[in-house]
């Protein structure tokens, strides 16, 4: 309404109009976030009087409400994008840092959004390293190669674990009773989220690959798809290697402390040996790697396929002023 009404001509200028309104183009993504948001409400209302109250974060209700907050978030990460490109290089590190929070805070609720598929019992299943190979390369890839940042991604990821590991020491502090059956266990305090998935150490990798320059030619065509492919295994293997020995020590007695939040259930959860084992359980505790290993291998097209559009995504941002 400023922008429209009462905005200066610079502001006007570097606005995008819609039904004779102006704004940033951040701005109009946001509020088509926000009516994503309040359509998911009714749409919640009414699934729950069809089929009943639901803890389940993937219901099609919570996927229009997830969707519609992820969109917000978006138009953060432009309005922030658009500051950062225009702005002179003595005022763009403030900027960049302000991109990659955004950016960091889109990675948080993208790991939300997967939270049934991630928990340290799922982290030896070859479908947690799908999820996440398909998920995340696209946010870290666009922002490595939107970002000013000397380390983008890797930034990024770093914000998003900040943003986790305070809500996960913070939330306990706060007194809170079960209100909503079945109660299983009771709890007395807010529970915490899981401790956030280890993505600096691929997100570190990825901004190693990407500082290499495009060079001019042919060549520089396909170096995109270079990069998404080699970007790829490193993706899925560095988190490999770093989230499978740290998801055994999240299970194990050594995490059951207020640092790590280990073992620490809702109260819906059902007391059992269930909640310290990998699923699903087999004699030796859970699947061995060698076992796992060929099947989490499929986790790599879908990484290239994630980063590649990122990559595409990216190379529009840097172009975006508005």
């Amino acid at each position: 309404l400023k922008t429209t009404f009462a905005g200066s001509e610079r502001e006007r200028g570097r606005s995008v109009q819609f039904w004779g309104f102006r704004a940033p183009l951040g701005a109009w993504v946001a509020i088509w976030g926000t009516f994503a948001m309040l359509t998911s409400a009714p749409f919640d209302d009414w699934w729950h009087n069809a089929y009943g109250l639901d803890v389940q974060i993937l219901s099609p209700p919570h996927v229009v409400l997830a969707l519609g907050i992820i969109t917000i978030q978006i138009g953060a990460i432009l309005m922030a994008l658009s500051w950062q490109n225009r702005s002179r290089d003595q005022n763009r590190r403030p900027l960049a840092i302000a991109y990659a929070y955004a950016g960091g805070m889109a990675l948080a609720m993208m790991a939300v959004l997967i939270t049934e598929y991630s928990f340290p019992n799922d982290q030896h299943s070859p479908l947690f390293y799908w999820v996440t190979a398909g998920m995340f390369p696209i946010a870290l890839f666009s922002n490595a190669r939107a970002g000013l940042l000397r380390w983008p991604a890797t930034a990024t990821a770093l914000m998003y674990t900040g943003l986790v590991l305070a809500m996960m020491w913070i939330l306990p502090l706060f007194p809170a009773q079960a209100m909503l059956a079945p109660i299983h266990q009771t709890v007395t305090r807010m529970n915490p989220p899981e401790f956030p998935l280890l993505l600096v150490v691929p997100a570190f990798g990825l901004d190693l690959l990407l500082r290499q320059r495009s060079g001019d030619g042919p060549v520089s065509r396909w170096r995109d798809w270079w990069l998404a492919a080699v970007g790829a295994v490193v993706f899925v293997v560095l988190l490999t290697a770093v989230q499978w020995p740290f998801a055994e020590f999240l299970l194990s007695d050594g995490a059951r402390n207020y640092f790590f939040q280990g073992d620490t259930w809702g109260y819906s959860a059902r007391p059992g040996a269930w909640r310290t084992q990998f699923w699903p359980p087999n004699s030796a505790g859970g699947p061995t790697f060698l076992e796992t290993a060929p099947r989490i291998a499929f986790a790599i097209p879908l990484a290239f396929v994630s980063g590649r559009l990122g990559l595409w995504w990216g190379n529009w941002m840097t172009r975006v002023r508005r």
